[in-house]
């Protein structure tokens, strides 16, 4: 494995359950997965963890912890809003992974 790639591995990890790769799908397009939402922009703002478990029919804890390995895999922002935390898709991180296959896939041996 080249650098590039040992450095993805957090993000790869946290995209390694289905769960967790279905609530990054459904957050890089926001608008087609969740209602509008009284407070914050979907896209601007993020998606309130209280959608996010409802959308799952996960707890709200377990969608928090997936949320926080997202998180601090670099996929994810947050922000609180009143008494949420809104969550939201670091697309350039997500296009820095991408880029990093590519890569790997281009390389000559």
């Amino acid at each position: 494995m080249n650098k590039p790639l040992l450095e993805m591995l957090p993000a790869l990890r946290a995209l390694a359950t289905p769960q967790r790769t279905k609530i990054m799908d459904w957050l890089l397009d926001p608008r087609a997965h969740f209602p509008p939402q009284i407070d914050g922009d979907l896209v601007d703002d993020g998606v309130c963890v209280g959608a996010i478990t409802e959308k799952t029919g996960l707890s709200q804890p377990t969608v928090t912890t997936h949320m926080k390995t997202l998180e601090a895999a670099g996929l994810v922002t947050s922000q609180k809003i009143k008494n949420w935390v809104f969550y939201k898709a670091d697309r350039s991180a997500l296009a820095d992974l991408g880029k990093a296959f590519g890569s790997a896939a281009n390389r000559q041996n």
